[in-house]
């Protein structure tokens, strides 16, 4: 299965609770971490919660 490497860039503060826990969902919880993932539907889905605080690299 494919992967996918998440970074996060921007701060989770004042972010929705709802988002804090997908960021955790995904293993980010400090600003630039990366982690890598299987590209999933499951995955996609949350990185498409949180398009506007992380970046997928490669």
């Amino acid at each position: 299965m494919a992967k996918i490497r998440i970074q996060q860039v921007k701060s989770r503060i004042k972010c929705p609770a709802v988002q804090k826990r997908t960021l955790d969902a995904l293993g980010l919880h400090k600003m630039n971490q990366i982690v890598e993932h299987d590209d999933t539907p499951a995955i996609m889905g949350m990185v498409k919660t949180v398009h506007h605080l992380v970046k997928i690299l490669d």
